[in-house]
């Protein structure tokens, strides 16, 4: 897979995908992203990307022509708007962008970016959740964790997608079931009994999600 983001503040991903499932995801060539800064298609001496809304308004929007430009210089691929009035992100989003080849992601920035983007240039406007941030930056890391480790091959063992919160496969998949580990005993806090019982038939039906 391939992974190019578009985004007015490089330094921002200096060190999330450096570490864990993505940065082994990197290494074993499973993914390979790119950020690139948008003020590289900029066309006037100050490097800018963004000019004062139509009909007035507070804060500055992001161009049209300039996004168009940095898209089309990644090739063919899903496009997809981090914004906060697009669709929520969800885990069936994530399995579905996973089995993309390349994903071109685009960060909002300012007060806003110029619609025309959402109107033709975006195959999906995506929203991690409904509140507002500085930018599409963090919106983007999460996509691009979520989606990472579900590429064959991303995780040390491959089971752990089977119990993970949010499976698609499983039915009613939410929250994963609780988890224990030692001590035993802390502060009279006790690991239920039955994850002790070695019966492995009851420990499974305690652990299903309509106990």
């Amino acid at each position: 897979m391939q992974i190019d983001i578009l985004t007015c503040f490089p330094e921002m991903f200096a060190g999330p995908f450096d570490f864990s499932i993505v940065k082994r995801a990197q290494d074993k060539s499973l993914v390979e992203i790119k950020i690139h800064n948008l003020r590289n298609w900029a066309t006037d001496k100050y490097k800018s990307v963004d000019d004062r809304p139509y009909g007035g308004g507070a804060g500055m929007v992001m161009r049209v022509d300039i996004i168009d430009a940095a898209v089309k210089a990644m090739g063919t691929g899903k496009v997809i708007l981090l914004d906060a009035g697009g669709e929520r992100f969800t885990q069936k989003k994530a399995l579905q962008f996973s089995k993309d080849e390349h994903l071109i992601l685009i960060c909002g920035h300012y007060e806003g970016v110029d619609h025309r983007v959402h109107e033709h240039i975006a195959d999906e406007v995506i929203s991690i959740g409904d509140y507002v941030l500085s930018g599409g930056e963090i919106p983007a890391m999460v996509v691009i964790d979520s989606v990472v480790r579900l590429l064959p091959g991303a995780l040390g063992n491959e089971k752990s997608l089977d119990e993970e919160s949010f499976n698609q496969s499983m039915p009613n998949a939410k929250s994963e079931y609780p988890q224990y580990t030692r001590p035993e005993i802390y502060k009279d806090w006790k690991v239920p009994e039955i994850l002790l019982s070695g019966d492995h038939a009851k420990i499974k039906k305690w652990r299903s999600p309509a106990r």
